[in-house]
């Protein structure tokens, strides 16, 4: 296998798997541009578009392929028009948002990440409470998460900064990185391996976009970047969605979509294990953690293990991922609930629209 298609991840497991379905080729997409694809295959990169089967099977956005995805396509060039897309090989990570104008309906942002640098600079964007939010997406995705500190350089105490940050991110790397000397960003190159693929998370202005363009090298931003304002916030540039090669091995993927991330889908268990194992030592079983006797939560708030800040960080997203560990079926049913909440519950409900049948 040539470098490249390791770099663009086409390893062992992807390869194995589209040996399954016979006469197509695999390919990966590295852009999308509404409902048109770019997929780079061992010969070429051609346009795509999903074939009417795949649509009509399509249940929901997650159905539909997505920058990262691996997928089978009938052809490597577009002598005859664009490649049509049969299959979306098995995702081993994925980034969704709800999508635009849905109330229910999530949409893949990217897949097949191996590691996210969750970027955060140490000025005035500095915000505990949001690290515990990105972190908690991170490890439900799949993707290994590490925390990316940017400008160290504005930071009169970075000593404090690391411990405050080791206790919100327990089990987590954490490198520090400053865009004013030449390799302010190679601590993090450890992290990008041949055939390994990263994207980038953070609000506006961090420095996300200076980074990519370090690794990707070369004299010319390769991602356009825009001047941070006076209040320290930056205005966020990138408006396609992309799979680039790195020079140096691997590749990163760049959406804007990732910045737009909610908690459709988090892992709490990882990011608040301490919490989790405080739970377990509460009276009850069912402990919401307010004024229960016996509360290991609350004590442990008093004897300053945790803070009350990480505890309503902590319930703010429980509430937010409220589907949390539900299957379909109770997911519906919790759907259902909410639907009729207002007639207070479902047999209510079935009565009033009985009492407006008959008249």
């Amino acid at each position: 296998m040539n470098k490249k298609l390791i770099n663009l991840g086409f390893s062992e497991r992807f390869l194995q798997e589209s040996k399954l379905y016979e006469g197509l080729f695999l390919g990966r997409v590295v852009a999308q541009y509404k409902d048109l694809y770019k997929v780079a295959t061992e010969k070429s990169e051609v346009l795509s578009e999903i074939s009417g089967k795949l649509r009509y099977s399509s249940d929901e956005l997650l159905d539909y392929p997505a920058v990262g995805d691996f997928v089978m396509i009938d052809r490597e060039d577009e002598l005859h028009g664009n490649a049509i897309i049969h299959k979306i090989l098995t995702r081993k990570s994925i980034f969704v948002r709800r999508a635009a104008g849905t109330s229910h309906d999530v949409q893949v942002v990217a897949a097949n990440i191996d590691t996210v640098f969750i970027c955060m600079s140490l000025n005035n964007d500095f915000n505990l409470r949001r690290l515990e939010r990105y972190l908690s997406i991170a490890w439900d995705s799949g993707a290994t998460p590490v925390v990316v500190l940017t400008k160290s350089d504005l930071c009169e105490d970075l000593s404090g900064r690391l411990a405050e940050i080791e206790k919100v991110a327990a089990g987590v790397d954490i490198v520090v990185t400053s865009s004013l000397i030449e390799d302010g960003y190679s601590s993090i190159l450890k992290y990008i391996l041949p055939g390994w693929t990263v994207a980038f998370m953070g609000s506006s202005g961090v420095g996300k976009s200076t980074l990519i363009n370090r690794l990707l090298g070369g004299d010319v931003d390769v991602i356009e970047t825009r001047e941070i304002r006076k209040d320290d916030k930056g205005k966020h540039t990138t408006t396609r969605r992309e799979l680039i090669v790195i020079p140096s091995g691997g590749a990163v993927i760049d959406t804007p979509g990732m910045r737009e991330i909610g908690v459709e889908s988090v892992n709490l268990v990882k990011t608040f294990a301490d919490i989790d194992e405080f739970t377990e030592r509460c009276r009850f079983k069912d402990c919401q953690h307010e004024n229960e006797p016996g509360c290991a939560v609350k004590k442990a708030i008093e004897e300053g293990m945790i803070t009350e800040e990480r505890l309503q960080s902590y319930k703010k997203l429980k509430k937010e991922a409220k589907y949390e560990g539900l299957n379909s079926k109770q997911i519906e049913k919790e759907k259902i609930t909410e639907m009729f909440a207002d007639f207070g519950g479902m047999k209510n409900a079935r009565d009033y629209i009985k009492s407006k049948s008959k008249k």
